[in-house]
């Protein structure tokens, strides 16, 4: 697991803040149920925000059911993840953090996703709702060959 972070780990962290790190966490174990039970009943996830390959109406991913919908075309393709945040502002129960997440494709193809990824928590601490704001055509031009 590659997750790299530049706030003090050393101090108590918002919610919403605890919650992303959570989440990337399980999303770089490829824990699909744990990662689901983060999210409120009727959470949204928005990764990226609009129309995209992921979902081509642009309404996002609502509930347990569409979220997991979005786990198995998005995130179970992907072979490896890294997420690098470089910065994180947190303000109310809101988290954005700007980084960016490397995923590693089958056939040793990486990809670079520079973003703003948002996320907002309930009362509960659960994730109602994950904005990811990045560009397709940005990351496609990062996609390369590893060896």
């Amino acid at each position: 697991m590659s997750i790299s972070v530049c706030w003090d780990t050393s101090v108590e962290q918002p919610p919403a803040r605890q919650a992303a790190m959570r989440s990337m966490e399980a999303v770089t174990s490829g824990a699909k149920e744990e990662w689901l039970a983060l999210f409120d009943p009727d959470g949204v996830v928005e990764d990226p925000v609009g129309k995209s390959g992921f979902d081509p109406e642009g309404k996002g991913h609502h509930g347990r059911t569409g979220i997991s919908a979005f786990w198995d075309k998005a995130i179970a393709q992907v072979e490896r993840f890294e997420f690098v945040i470089r910065d994180s502002h947190a303000a109310g129960d809101e988290v954005a953090n700007v980084g960016t997440i490397t995923t590693f494709l089958p056939g040793n193809y990486r990809v670079d996703t520079d973003g703003v990824f948002v996320y907002r928590v309930g009362e509960s601490g659960l994730i109602a709702s994950m904005r990811a704001f990045w560009e397709t055509e940005r990351a496609l031009a990062t996609a390369r060959q590893v060896e």
